[in-house]
C-alpha cells in the first residue's frame, strides 16, 4: 500500500510518520502531484495558522488537487479544517470539501483548547471497534460546527465537530497520532478502508 503524507509545510508530519510506522506501514512525503495522485492512501496533515498553510497549498497547486482526489483522504487538525468551506482564521477560504464553515471558540473559555477530551456520537467505519467517550488529543482556537457531514462529536464550550466525512474525505480535530492506541486504532482504521 502507498500512503503519501502531503508535505507543505505545515507541522507534525513526523509524529504522524511515526504513528504509521508503529502500524507496521511505511508512509512518503510529497507534494509531488503525480505521486499523490497515485496513492492508495492520502494524509493531509496540518499544524499552525490556516491563511498561512493555504498560501502553501496554492503556491504548490495542491488546492486544486485535493478537492479531485479519489481514494481516501484524511485532513487532520488544520487540515480537516482547510477541508471546509472557509474559516474565520486569517478570512482563509478552504478547499469546500466539508460543507461547514470554521468559527473561534468565544472568549468564554480558554483559547486554545488543549488536551484531552472525549469524542461521542461516533458515525463512520473510521471508527470500527472505538468505544463511545474515549478520550483524544485536541489542539485547536477554531472549531467546525455540527453539521450533516459530522461523525463524531465533542464538547468544549458547546458541542462541535470533532470529525467529519464526505465520500472518500475524512477529517478529525484531534490527533490521532497523539492520542495513544485509541487513536493509533482510528489511523489503523483509516487506512484499511
Amino acid at each position: 500500500m502507498k500512503i503519501v503524507i502531503i508535505n507543505y509545510g505545515a507541522g507534525n508530519i513526523q509524529s504522524i510518520m511515526f504513528a504509521i510506522e508503529r502500524l507496521g506501514y511505511k508512509a512518503v512525503l510529497s507534494n509531488d502531484p503525480d505521486e499523490i495522485k497515485a496513492a492508495d492512501k492520502v494524509i493531509f496533515p496540518g499544524v499552525g495558522e490556516a491563511s498561512y498553510a493555504m498560501k502553501m497549498l496554492k503556491e504548490s497547486g495542491l488546492d486544486t488537487l485535493i478537492p479531485t482526489l479519489k481514494q481516501p483522504v484524511f485532513g487532520i487538525c488544520l487540515g480537516m479544517q482547510l477541508m471546509c468551506n472557509h474559516s474565520e482564521e486569517g478570512d482563509t477560504k478552504g478547499l469546500g470539501i466539508f460543507d461547514v464553515n470554521v468559527v473561534k471558540f468565544s472568549k468564554k473559555v480558554k483559547v486554545p483548547q488543549m488536551g484531552w477530551n472525549v469524542i461521542y456520537n461516533l458515525k463512520s467505519d473510521l471508527f470500527k471497534g472505538i468505544a463511545e467517550k474515549e478520550y483524544m488529543y485536541l489542539v485547536h482556537s477554531f472549531y467546525a460546527p455540527i453539521c450533516a457531514e459530522t461523525i463524531a462529536t465533542t464538547d468544549y464550550e458547546l458541542e462541535y465537530s470533532s470529525a467529519l466525512e464526505n465520500d472518500n474525505f475524512y477529517g478529525t480535530q484531534f490527533h490521532p497520532e497523539k492520542s495513544g492506541d485509541v487513536g493509533e486504532k482510528i489511523l489503523d482504521n483509516f487506512l484499511k478502508l
